[in-house]
């Protein structure tokens, strides 16, 4: 059966308040489109995987999610993944404002 994606992590945004996300909290609602960049040369994790919403730095995917996603980045196959805001809750402390879910693309359709 085709699945358009499966969610293979969920998360907070790490950093969330150290960056630019308060500026565009009240955009990013359940299934917008973040981009991930991976960041190889951050001095304070190699596998650092940047989160934003256009061209604002939201933070980080977590160092405890970030791990195989940087390596498949690094290997070519960037482009198997997606991240998609999950919930937004603007009560809540800055750091638990925002969830964001990673989902694997699903490319069996494109064999047919």
């Amino acid at each position: 059966m085709y699945e358009p994606s499966r969610l293979v992590s969920i998360f907070h945004i790490a950093g969330f308040k150290y960056y630019d996300g308060a500026l565009v909290l009240s955009k990013l609602k359940p299934g917008k489109r973040v981009k991930m960049v991976a960041e190889p040369n951050n001095p304070y994790d190699p596998n650092a995987i940047v989160l934003r919403y256009k061209k604002v730095k939201l933070g980080y995917v977590p160092r405890t999610e970030n791990e195989q996603l940087a390596l498949l980045a690094f290997y070519g196959h960037k482009g198997i993944f997606e991240a998609r805001v999950l919930q937004v809750n603007p009560e809540a402390d800055p750091w638990e404002q925002v969830r964001v879910g990673i989902y694997v693309k699903d490319k069996r359709q494109d064999e047919v």
